[in-house]
């Protein structure tokens, strides 16, 4: 932004949020109780700024040791002994014990400022971090004198240009307990570490940032072995790229119900249905489809692990282990209850933008009902959707349903969000179960409204048209046994046909015979009226002769 210089703090996705990072040459305020990140934040901000800006900074604690901030880090790979080591980083430790200080007269933290001019002296630093403030506030008994020392030493880093980055602990009722807000007012980031239901959540809100735009929301963050790491979902936009490709599913009967064949690439497809219909198994079959196109795909599975998704497809003749091998298709499984919901998408959009798949599977979304209400569900749901539609990502969705009944809604309102809708039965019918499928909807894409026989077998997914009686669609052995019975009476009707054409053609052989007989009939009284003729003439001609003679 102009007239605000920004100093990249190499969190991921911080900077995004804030455009560009911390305030340059200012002080900077994270505040939040025990456990939620403030070092870990401060750390990051220093290490990454002498790591991949260039620019050195000194790291000010007054609780914990050098030594013990040097190996709390070392797990995460930032290598801070080799930037203390380079001259690049160095960690001041000034312990204040208030049984050794008095304020006598004109008490001020001057010693402080003289040992920190030094150190940033020494390495030459542009960054520095002051972790926590409140451990100073026990030198000082006076109120007043403290809030002037702590805006003259504000001041003193500002001149100085010092990119600061103050922690400082949660006041009860107030973002401090000295209220801290009121002297760090260029930028005050509120970290925060709650518990609900046993389940833990961290999540990052931007209080103040003076002269800048940036993120209001909450939200959510990651600890862990990649270090810290802020994901802006909620900042996402409807400005996704729209695809004209077509991607199979891996059922060509069910990309020969859509006009095109297969589906728009960057689609979101929900496949809800029954326990049992086989929303697993389709869904499994876009996967495959995509890594046998040579593409990635990514399957997030809340109830099974990878080896018994494995197995489960092999029994339909689809084989994901060579897809795994080859690290085409990543398999990511965990409880819904292990995480909370803004830790779960943390995660699942971390994982997306590593290994960068154009295909994602949430196997099921519906077990995430139990992890929040359904606000906070939908809420999650729709940042998935617009984080993977933003990177023209396809993506399946199941859902389970709860009723045979086949009604047309989700618990988690999602089919509205959604491009395509399958929906998927089993119908009880002379004593069994048979799957069903409908395609609900397809956007932008002419589709059909029959259903379908939904049969799974070890040559794989088959979408069978079913026999549509006075009854409505028979299915399994129904449809079986109706095409049975019409093929019986096809057969009596072909055998009646055959009987009536032989008996005609035997009536018609029968009449043509007497046709013929009469024909020789009437020849031979023709003939027999020829010669009487003949002879009357000649007894005629020999009577007349006798008289004369």
């Amino acid at each position: 932004m102009a007239g605000i210089s920004k100093s990249p703090t190499g969190i991921a996705g911080f900077d995004e949020l804030t455009h560009g990072g911390l305030p340059t040459g200012r002080p900077s305020l994270v505040c939040g109780t025990a456990g939620c990140g403030k070092t870990l934040f401060a750390s990051t901000f220093l290490i990454q700024g002498a790591r991949e800006h260039g620019e050195n900074g000194v790291f000010v604690t007054f609780e914990e040791r050098p030594v013990d901030i040097v190996a709390n880090v070392a797990s995460l790979g930032f290598g801070l002994d080799e930037l203390i080591a380079e001259d690049r980083i160095a960690i001041e430790h000034i312990s204040v014990d208030p049984a050794e200080l008095a304020e006598i007269g004109e008490y001020d933290l001057e010693g402080l400022f003289l040992r920190l001019e030094l150190a940033i002296d020494a390495v030459g630093a542009k960054r520095v971090v002051l972790d926590t403030i409140e451990s100073l506030f026990s030198a000082f008994s006076n109120p007043a004198i403290l809030r002037a020392e702590i805006r003259r030493l504000f001041d003193w880093l500002k001149d100085r240009g010092m990119t600061t980055v103050i922690t400082a602990e949660r006041g009860d009722g107030a973002l401090t307990r000295q209220g801290l807000e009121e002297y760090v007012s260029d930028c005050v980031i509120l970290l925060d570490h709650r518990v609900h239901n046993q389940i833990s959540t961290r999540r990052m809100r931007i209080v103040k940032y003076r002269g800048t735009a940036h993120g209001t929301n909450e939200y959510p963050f990651l600890i862990d072995e990649d270090g810290f790491s802020v994901l802006p979902v909620s900042a996402l936009g409807l400005d996704h790229r729209v695809f004209d490709e077509r991607v199979a599913s891996g059922v060509p009967d069910l990309d020969a119900m859509v006009s095109g064949g297969g589906f728009h690439r960057g689609s979101s497809i929900l496949v809800s249905g029954v326990a049992g219909s086989g929303k697993s198994s389709l869904a499994a079959s876009f996967v495959g489809a995509a890594c046998a196109r040579g593409e990635r795909a990514l399957y997030f599975s809340f109830e099974e692990s990878a080896a018994q998704s494995v197995r489960n497809m092999r029994s339909i003749g689809l084989d994901l282990q060579p897809w795994l091998d080859a690290d085409r298709l990543r398999h990511i499984a965990a409880r819904p209850t292990f995480y909370s919901l803004e830790m779960h998408l943390a995660i699942m959009l971390r994982e997306v933008t590593r290994f960068d798949p154009a295909v994602v599977v949430l196997d099921p979304i519906s077990a995430f009902l139990e992890s929040g209400d359904r606000m906070e569900v939908q809420a999650m749901l729709l940042r998935m959707v617009d984080f993977l539609k933003s990177r023209g990502i396809t993506a399946v969705f199941t859902h389970l349903a709860h009723s045979q009944q086949g009604e047309t809604a989700t618990d988690a309102g999602l089919s509205s969000l959604m491009d395509a809708w399958i929906l998927m039965l089993n119908r009880e019918m002379q004593g069994e179960f048979n799957r069903e499928l409908y395609l609900l909807k397809a956007r932008g894409m002419s589709h059909s409204n029959q259903v379908r026989e939904f049969v799974m077998s070890a040559n794989g997914i088959r979408l069978l048209p079913p026999y549509l009686g006075e009854s409505g669609a028979l299915t399994g052995s129904a449809r079986r046994a109706e095409e049975a019975r019409l093929r019986r009476a096809e057969t009596e009707r072909r055998h009646e046909v055959d009987r009536r054409r032989r008996a005609a053609a035997q009536r018609m052989a029968e009449l043509q015979a007497e046709m013929e007989a009469s024909a020789e009939e009437m020849r031979l009284l023709d003939e027999t009226e020829a010669a009487y003729q003949r002879q009357a003439e000649a007894d005629a001609t020999e009577m007349e002769a006798s008289r004369k003679a």
